[in-house]
């Protein structure tokens, strides 16, 4: 006689076929928002759970993952349960998001995006500082060999070398071409770092790795990250008054803060709102990259 396993609800259920993890996660999903599993619920153990749905600990990890960069869990880590988050003031078609700063909102997201046989990310930003510092976490899962995607499509907009930027600009507005230069370093450097890690997914792994970018005649106010055409996260570029010391001169210039930004999320299926920002922000984006753009030039 089979014995029966536990079930996250504390159930007994029937032993059951191997699943993905995305199918644990949509599994453990279907059981928050029902119900089963309820707010401040702690939840089992990734191993209770593996056993349960008969897959590796490493499957577990990235279904819970998946969930709480849904903010259907908090306090998820090795080291103890996942806690269900509180859904209060969520809508019928799901869980309300709230804004985040990019560096708390973008690493858990874009880690998430990874979870499918073929990832797409498209990115319009200042520098790639934050998309560079997101794609640490799943390049760590790949290499770890706990996720591995077949496919890897990202596109990158940024500002073109060859403009004058709004920002950063000196706060006196006496023409001084440091804060350019300092600006075009960090985006120069980003896109090389970006592109390497992708890249080496090819011969380290296998994955088909696609990363292309493209130049605008403009500087970008705002900053748009599309994942799996399933998602968007929006924020404006913030500027503060700084100062600091560039080229061993003290300087004071308007420049924006890109990694403290708040990401605004919507998703596809949560109401008309959220799809409609998804889809339009696509074809803004399909827009500038296919008329105005132009081949960067990554050189200082």
């Amino acid at each position: 006689m089979v014995p029966e396993r536990a079930a996250a609800n504390g159930r007994n259920r029937p032993p059951q076929p191997p699943k993905s993890h995305r199918e644990v996660a949509d599994e453990l999903r279907r059981r928050i928002r029902s119900g089963e599993l309820r707010a401040g619920q702690r939840m089992p153990t990734q191993s209770r759970l593996a056993d349960e749905f008969g897959v590796e600990r490493g499957a577990v990890r990235q279904a819970l993952r998946i969930l709480q960069a849904e903010h259907l869990l908090v306090n998820v880590s090795k080291g103890s349960p996942a806690t269900v988050a509180d859904q209060s003031g969520g809508t019928p078609s799901g869980p309300r998001v709230w804004p985040q700063s990019t560096t708390v909102a973008l690493g858990p997201r874009i880690t998430a995006a990874f979870g499918v046989p073929h990832v797409q990310i498209d990115a319009l930003c200042l520098t790639a500082v934050s998309l560079t510092l997101a794609m640490g976490e799943p390049l760590r899962e790949i290499h770890a060999g706990r996720i591995k995607p077949a496919r890897v499509d990202v596109r990158v907009l940024l500002p073109s070398r060859d403009i004058d930027l709004a920002f950063p600009a000196p706060v006196d507005g006496m023409a001084d071409d440091r804060p350019r230069r300092r600006w075009l370093a960090q985006r120069n450097a980003q896109v090389q770092v970006l592109r390497h890690n992708l890249l080496a997914l090819r011969t380290t792994h296998g994955v088909d790795v696609r990363v292309s970018f493209r130049a605008l005649p403009f500087t970008p106010p705002v900053k748009l990250y599309l994942l799996n055409e399933a998602e968007a996260f929006f924020a404006y570029y913030t500027l503060a008054r700084r100062g600091e010391e560039i080229d061993h001169e003290y300087l004071e210039t308007y420049d924006a803060e890109g990694t403290q930004s708040m990401l605004f999320p919507f998703r596809q299926g949560v109401g008309l709102r959220d799809t409609t920002f998804v889809e339009q922000s696509h074809l803004w984006f399909n827009m500038l990259w296919e008329t105005v753009s132009s081949e960067p030039s990554i050189t200082n």
